[in-house]
Formats: structure tokens, sequence, C-alpha cells
């Protein structure tokens, strides 16, 4: 059993993973429309790895003998001015990712839950590597400063950048 705030917190991380996942797929359909195809085969991954921790959140919350609700997934943007815009919405949405992971393990620590908190400690480990990778990408697209050549080689390169297409 899960005590309610927890489980709570757990399904608002189920959702907020779904959202992500959803936010992610809307920004590699547009940078494909855009013939960024670097950028959207980056973020058609991103897409697939949120639904994968959103996954492993609902397997968990189900594993310790609760009903993961699967939510309505509303909330994210479609309609995307350029690359820099959707950069800055990548990292804000791992920002909010990262606010809530701490949450639910502060919550975990209070309340003494320390199977839940246990569980926790992949997801802080992997928030701290989603917000400096998407740090990383808005570093290396800011050096581009309109630059068309240098957006070419971003979008060739956006796969390489924080360790991402070298088998990792």
């Amino acid at each position: 059993m899960i005590e309610k705030n927890i489980l709570g917190s757990l399904c608002d991380q189920i959702k907020l993973e779904g959202i992500a996942s959803m936010q992610y797929l809307a920004f590699a359909s547009w940078a494909e429309s855009e013939g960024l195809n670097g950028v959207a085969t980056f973020f058609y991954s991103h897409a697939a790895e949120e639904n994968g921790h959103m996954i492993k959140l609902i397997k968990f919350v189900n594993e310790r003998g609760e009903l993961a609700k699967i939510p309505t997934l509303e909330g994210f943007e479609t309609d995307f001015k350029d690359l820099g815009r959707v950069l800055k919405l990548f990292l804000e949405s791992e920002q909010e990712v990262t606010q809530h992971v701490n949450k639910i393990t502060s919550q975990c620590l209070e309340k003494k839950d320390y199977i839940t908190h246990n569980f926790m400690q992949w997801y802080v480990a992997e928030q701290m590597e989603e917000e400096s990778l998407a740090q990383d990408v808005i570093d290396k697209f800011n050096l581009i400063d309109g630059n068309n050549g240098a957006l070419y080689l971003f979008d060739r390169d956006i796969m390489s950048i924080g360790g991402h297409g070298k088998g990792e």
C-alpha cells in the first residue's frame, strides 16, 4: 500500500510524464515539417523515453497493490514559431518534471515510505541528466546566432549532444 498523498503525487507524475511524451511528439512533428530531421529524431526518441518513464511509474504503482489511473493528457503546446521556442519549452518541461520528482521524494521521506523513495531515486538521477542535456542543447543552439549553415550542422549533430546517439 502507498500512502494516499504519495499515491496522488505518483499519479500526477504519471500525467506529467505522459504530457512530456506528447509535448516531445509535437516538437518532433513540427521539426520534421520544418525539414529539421535530426531535431525530429531527437524528440521522437525523447517522446518514447518519457513514455517509458510513465509506464515504469504505472507498473510500480500497480505492483504496490494500488491502481495507477491513466489520465487524460492535455496542457501541451502544438504550435511553434521557431526552434528556439521549442528548446526553451524542452528545458521548462524537464524543470517541471524535476520539481515534481523532488516533491514526491520529500513526501516519501516525510512519510517514511522508503520503498517508494528508493524507486524515485532513479527519477532523481534521470532528471539531473535530462536537465543537463536540455541546457546543453540550448547552449549549442545559441551558438548558431541565426547562421543557417550552423543550423544545418546543429540539426545533423543534435543526436550526439550529451551522449545521445552513442548507444546510451
